[in-house]
């Protein structure tokens, strides 16, 4: 007879005083809320603290915390007066991307522990900054890139890495977003009250403020994110290399535009195709806006295509799709097929926990999605747009960190923050 709690009652346990951990988000207004209930899930695990530069949105969470049946947190317009909080223990940095690198160095520095959301940066070198910072502080730090922790996930790298598809000559990555409509055109205007514009705008350059450029709409202008390439290419491409033990390109070649919307307000590219040259594989990534007609009838995923069949997954479940040959004049399958195999996990949930589980364990090893790996996605979604900024084919030299003979291309690599902000030093 055990005296262990069934795995769906985990999250129930009493936790001793010493096992609370206290968290603190920085950026609650969308996918920083949704991780911070996910935390609120675990056992032990308290809000005590908000920051975000919108007085709405932080009074709007902390109510929130409190509908839970939590305790009201704090709350800050400069996330810097939270991280003075010595009662915290970790922090959720789900800002724009623009501000992920200072927040999560800043917090660091702080000795905090850091559930960074996706993409890490908006730069690489913003990213090999945020590596060298996780190094020197000796703290967990998580990637919300949470299909890692799917177990569904698991079982497909699994697949792919036991050789039963074959040489896998291509990957192929997507996101067909049909609920993506045009952004429409509007004037500047002066900031929503209670909003600290200039705080938001951060490093990123000094603009009158739009309706456009705030809040979700971020992600499709390029001073402050990559568009789909950075925001649901990072999750599809890090799922891609990580099954096939791959890091950094040969080559990246890309092209797109604003085909679907030409004359919407977003900046970023609503189609787009990359071409990511690996040894012994190419990596396709693409995207388009409202259409979700995808490959092989999904709006989202990744297929693995081997000489012996492919095997696709995505967030719905993994299926195999064996290769056939004729022998004899009779057609054979290459391998066995495997039908979809579905599944009802929480996966967000599992990837927090984990988190978690680390901090408690002070075992780095144990994050699904540490800040090393993590950074492959982002490093690469990054090249995909320096590709089709540059309009031409881009050579990487991975032990000089940079591409090759490539002054324009490199300048991309780099973060240019304002006055009054300053990248922190790798």
């Amino acid at each position: 007879m055990t005296n262990a709690l069934p795995a769906k009652l985990d999250r129930l346990a009493r936790i001793v005083p010493s096992d609370q951990l206290n968290v603190g988000v920085i950026g609650a207004n969308g996918m920083g809320w949704s991780d911070m209930q996910s935390h609120l899930k675990i056992a032990g695990v308290n809000c005590v603290a908000i920051a975000d530069v919108d007085a709405n949105v932080r009074t709007r969470r902390g109510a929130d915390v409190v509908a839970l049946g939590r305790k009201a947190p704090r709350t800050y317009g400069d996330y810097r007066k939270l991280l003075e909080s010595r009662d915290v223990d970790a922090v959720i940095v789900a800002t724009p991307d623009h501000w992920h690198c200072l927040a999560m160095v800043d917090a660091l520095d702080a000795g905090k522990h850091v559930y960074v959301e996706k993409p890490i940066a908006h730069t690489i070198e913003e990213c090999r900054v945020m590596q060298a910072a996780a190094k020197r502080s000796g703290r967990m730090v998580q990637v919300g890139q949470w299909q890692r922790s799917g177990p569904h996930y698991e079982r497909a790298i699994a697949y792919v890495r036991s050789g039963k598809l074959g040489q896998i000559r291509l990957v192929k990555t997507w996101a067909y977003q049909g609920w993506m409509k045009p952004v429409p055109v509007q004037p500047d205007s002066a900031p929503p009250p209670g909003v600290d514009y200039d705080m938001w705008l951060g490093p990123a350059p000094k603009r009158a403020f739009n309706p456009n450029r705030f809040h979700f709409n971020f992600r499709w202008f390029w001073d402050y994110a990559g568009g789909l390439m950075t925001d649901w290419g990072v999750h599809e491409i890090d799922i891609a290399l990580f099954a096939m033990n791959a890091t950094a390109p040969k080559s990246v070649i890309a092209s797109g535009g604003k085909f679907a919307y030409p004359d919407d307000a977003s900046e970023t590219p609503d189609t787009m195709q990359a071409v990511f040259e690996y040894d012994g594989f190419n990596m396709l990534w693409e995207h388009a806006t409202g259409i979700d007609g995808g490959p092989y009838g999904r709006p989202e995923g990744i297929a693995f295509v081997g000489n012996n069949g492919t095997l696709v997954v995505n967030r719905g479940g993994w299926e195999v799709i064996p290769e056939t040959s004729t022998e004899n004049g009779l057609r054979k399958y290459k391998l066995e097929a495997m039908p979809f195999q579905g599944h009802n996990d929480s996966i967000l949930d599992l990837h927090t926990k984990n988190f978690v589980d680390a901090i408690r364990a002070n075992d780095a090893s144990m994050l699904r999605c540490g800040i090393e790996s993590g950074s492959v996605a982002a490093i690469n979604a990054s090249m995909g747009n320096i590709a089709l900024k540059t309009g031409r084919k881009l050579f990487w030299d991975a032990s000089a960190q940079q591409f090759q003979n490539d002054a324009q291309a490199d300048a991309l690599t780099r973060a240019v923050y304002r006055a009054g902000y300053q990248l922190p030093k790798a």
